[in-house]
């Protein structure tokens, strides 16, 4: 396997207190510019990524979520690794009451793939 396999570190993350935890409502981050490894070629892996979620107690803070994404630029691993690894890591975060990660591949050897984890429900 090229690439190292988890420089990221989750405890990156950093959170803080819901100011509605009463109300259901959805937070969304966009982040256009996201990149991995291919674990076979060593090339990289570009995509964006949506994030979608209901919060519970807590709430994810941005500039954390940044550099925790950013981490990944030189892990070597699967489309599908890559987008359970940050659902899993935020739902660790958060025990949010919904999560959804997507991630959109750039194409490679003329396919698109999409991963969708999820989380909850709302």
């Amino acid at each position: 396997m090229l690439g190292n396999s988890s420089p990221h570190d989750p405890k990156q993350l950093d959170s803080f207190p819901n100011p509605q935890p009463e109300r259901n409502y959805e937070i969304r981050f966009h982040c256009p510019e996201f990149t991995c490894v291919c674990p076979k070629t060593g090339q990289p892996d570009f995509a964006s990524f949506k994030i979608r979620y209901v919060p519970d107690q807590r709430c994810v803070e941005l500039k954390s979520l940044k550099l925790y994404m950013w981490s990944f630029r030189s892990v070597g691993a699967f489309h599908e690794k890559v987008t359970n690894t940050i659902c899993d890591d935020l739902v660790a975060l958060l025990q949010p009451r919904f999560l959804e990660v997507e991630g959109e591949f750039n194409v490679r050897g003329g396919i698109f793939t999409t991963v969708v984890c999820r989380h909850g429900s709302v």
